[in-house]
């Protein structure tokens, strides 16, 4: 029981970190907004399959 308790303070642990990080270094990309995506169709995700169909 030890054990899972001490894997899942380990999981918050990470994520807390990762979270604060994240804060600091800011966003990745600061001009994109969720309307700008590619001009695909909606449910595709752009790579080819090389014609199968």
């Amino acid at each position: 029981m030890s054990v899972l308790v001490g894997f899942a303070l380990l999981l918050v642990v990470v994520f807390v970190v990762a979270y604060g990080v994240g804060r600091q270094v800011g966003p990745v990309s600061p001009g994109l907004t969720p309307g700008s995506g590619g001009g695909g169709s909606p449910g595709m995700s752009g790579h080819d399959m090389g014609g199968v169909r």
